[in-house]
């Protein structure tokens, strides 16, 4: 295995000073989600901060069970109309995270892909327990598809998915939930899933985690966020919960899957790519070494994201944006 950054291994050190998941109470975590990231040079260094020349709006959108925030990032350089559009869900275990969380990864793409791009701020749990997140993240593609035109992107193209970590579980589920329902409702064209967990299953986590050494996730913490998503009633194997566990992957959008070297999730994602491709869908799979779960949200402190932001850029081009068609 290759080492960690010494900057990465400290910033973990620091992260780890703060109150872990795997011991705080219900009470607790609610308590958590109402901090909001604090926005300076240090957060906007570690965090990354919105592209040059990318615009935002935010707004509400009709719901499953009330409204949902939305975040609308779009190139000024763009021609209006011809820009291609996707969809973003932020990561956090289903239980923390913010429209803030994207703002970097949302405006790279806009800038790199020129497209119109939606981050959804779905419920989250433990106040809102599965599938409250996946209904919100459903609700909000096919929102951002029938307004395409109105946020000014194409509304004939396929429209593609993302998200990191618990976002990847969603952008997943969401191509799955699609195709339940009829893609001619909601035609996805590619997804891109940034260290995904795909198996919630009991069996996906050791009888007796190790010492893993995982400096943003670790076993205990994925048990607790599972636990927390699904509540004492919901079903860990349920695809919804577990994408890797549909009965057919077949007729799936084409994907990028990225995992990180020093990840409890790693395998997850590998497993997904496999079970994609043996159902003919076409993948990319690319594992970044060196580097740890949520190495793509900390671009000031990991070389690596910028790379793996290169890499989602010239996917959603090559998947999204038509053949000789200026988006930029």
């Amino acid at each position: 295995m290759a080492r960690m950054e010494l900057r990465v291994r400290a910033w973990g050190w620091v992260t780890r000073r703060q109150a872990p998941i795997a011991t705080m109470s219900e009470a607790d975590v609610i308590a958590m989600q109402r901090r909001s990231i604090p926005r300076n040079v240090v957060t906007d260094w570690i965090f990354g901060a919105l592209a040059p020349g990318i615009e935002t709006s935010d707004r509400t959108i009709p719901g499953p069970d009330g409204d949902i925030m939305v975040r609308v990032y779009r190139s000024r350089q763009a021609a209006p109309g011809r820009r291609p559009l996707v969809v973003y869900f932020h990561g956090g275990g289903f239980v923390f995270g913010e429209l803030r969380m994207g703002d970097w990864l949302c405006g790279c793409v806009a800038a790199g892909v020129g497209a119109v791009v939606v981050s959804a701020g779905y419920r989250l749990a433990p106040v809102h327990r599965f599938p409250a997140a996946v209904e919100d993240c459903y609700a909000a593609t096919a929102w951002a598809a029938a307004n395409a035109a109105e946020l000014g992107a194409d509304g004939d193209a396929p429209i593609g998915v993302m998200g990191e970590s618990a976002g990847g579980t969603l952008a997943a589920v969401t191509c799955l939930v699609a195709r339940e329902r009829g893609a001619g409702r909601l035609a996805i064209g590619h997804q891109c899933l940034i260290y995904p967990a795909a198996d919630m299953t009991k069996s996906a986590l050791p009888a007796a985690p190790p010492k893993d050494g995982s400096l943003f996730l670790n076993y205990a913490e994925m048990a607790a966020f599972r636990r927390l998503y699904l509540g004492p009633d919901g079903d860990p194997a349920h695809p919804w919960a577990s994408p890797l566990l549909a009965a057919d992957h077949a007729g799936l959008p084409p994907a990028l899957i990225q995992v990180a070297e020093h990840d409890p999730l790693r395998e997850d994602g590998v497993r997904y790519a496999a079970a994609l491709r043996a159902a003919g869908v076409p993948v990319r799979l690319t594992e970044y070494v060196g580097v740890p779960h949520g190495f793509l949200n900390f671009p000031g402190l990991c070389r690596s994201a910028r790379q793996a932001m290169a890499e989602i850029c010239a996917e959603q081009t090559a998947a999204l944006v038509p053949a000789n068609e200026p988006v930029k």
